[in-house]
């Protein structure tokens, strides 16, 4: 019921500042500061300001462009806070889920690149 009451009391304030706290989160994360991520995304450091003080939206490029830098998944923006009075075991697993769909995503692509090497290796020596 918690869940439904988060999504109905949502609005358009609201969308901006989540997503303004989980740019910023997970920047920090990576300990990214807010001019290279800027430069890697190819955006302006006030930009990235003005979006993390929800002073400006960004359009879905922008989104896909901050998810590639920062290596996460475009949803991960949208992801609700925790509550300071949940336990500490509910605070970190938004932070085990984002770290989780990581190293699930890198073990993908790590897989694919060594395992297709593998066989083109293979199909060399046939």
């Amino acid at each position: 019921m918690e869940s439904m009451e988060r999504v109905e009391n949502l609005d358009g304030r609201n969308v901006r500042t989540l997503f303004s706290n989980n740019l910023r989160r997970l920047r920090s994360l990576q300990n990214i500061s807010q001019l290279s991520l800027a430069n890697r995304a190819g955006l302006t450091h006030n930009f990235i300001n003005d979006i993390e003080n929800c002073k400006k939206w960004v359009s879905p490029q922008t989104i896909a462009k901050l998810a590639a830098v920062l290596h996460v998944e475009p949803y991960q923006f949208f992801l609700p806070e925790t509550r300071a009075s949940e336990p500490m075991d509910s605070f970190f697993s938004v932070y085990l889920d984002d770290f989780s769909d990581s190293l699930q995503k890198m073990v993908g692509e790590l897989k694919r690149r060594y395992l297709q090497d593998d066989d083109d290796e293979n199909k060399e020596k046939t």
